[in-house]
C-alpha cells in the first residue's frame, strides 16, 4: 500500500480527490513565462547591458548576499509548499494549514516570484524587470481561479482561511 501511496504521489497530473485543481493552461504559461524572463534577463544583465541600473562594483557586497537570501527564501517557499501539497494523500480532503500554509495561502507561487526577484537583484535590469511585474500579475489571476476552485471545494472552510492567512505577503502580526 505504501509503495501504491508513493507512485501515485509522483505521478504527475494524477487525479487526486484532495486537491481542488489548477488552471489548465497554468504550467504552460509558468514555462513561457520563465523562459522569457531568463532570456530578457541573461541578454539585457550579461550581453546587452541596456537597462542595467546601479551597475557598480561597490553594490556587489550589497547586491550577491540580498539576492542569496531571497532566492534561499524562495527555495524554502517552493520546496516546503510542494511537499505539503503533494508530499501526502490526505484521505479526507481539507483545506492545508500547516507549515508555509500558515503563513501565506500561496507560497509555492510567492517562492517562484520571489525567484525571479532574486535573480533581478544580481544585475537590476529593468527590462527584466518589467517581466516581472508581468508575472506578478500572473501569478495573482491564477490565485484568484485556483481560490475560486478552493472555494467550490471546501466552502466556508475556505472563506475563513482567507480571512485568517494573506494570499502573498505575511503579516509581521497574528492574529
Amino acid at each position: 500500500m505504501k509503495e501504491e501511496n508513493k507512485k501515485s504521489r509522483l505521478k504527475y497530473g494524477a487525479k487526486r480527490e484532495d486537491l481542488a485543481g489548477e488552471n489548465k493552461l497554468g504550467d504552460l504559461v509558468q514555462l513561457l513565462l520563465f523562459l522569457i524572463f531568463l532570456t530578457v534577463w541573461i541578454l539585457d544583465s550579461f550581453f546587452l547591458k541596456y537597462s542595467i541600473i546601479a551597475a557598480s562594483p561597490n553594490l556587489l557586497f550589497i547586491k550577491i548576499p540580498l539576492g542569496i537570501g531571497i532566492l534561499f527564501i524562495a527555495g524554502y517557499l517552493a520546496k516546503s509548499g510542494l511537499g505539503i501539497v503533494f508530499g501526502q494523500i490526505r484521505e479526507k480532503p481539507r483545506v492545508i494549514r500547516e507549515g508555509v500554509f500558515s503563513l501565506v495561502r500561496h507560497p509555492i507561487y510567492l517562492g517562484a516570484i520571489l525567484l525571479y526577484l532574486g535573480l533581478l537583484v544580481f544585475s537590476l535590469s529593468v527590462l527584466a524587470a518589467i517581466i516581472w511585474v508581468i508575472i506578478i500579475v500572473f501569478y495573482i489571476h491564477i490565485s484568484r481561479y485556483e481560490e475560486k476552485l478552493l472555494l467550490e471545494k471546501f466552502g466556508s472552510d475556505y472563506e475563513e482561511y482567507v480571512k485568517e492567512v494573506p494570499m502573498f505577503i505575511p503579516r509581521l502580526k497574528r492574529k
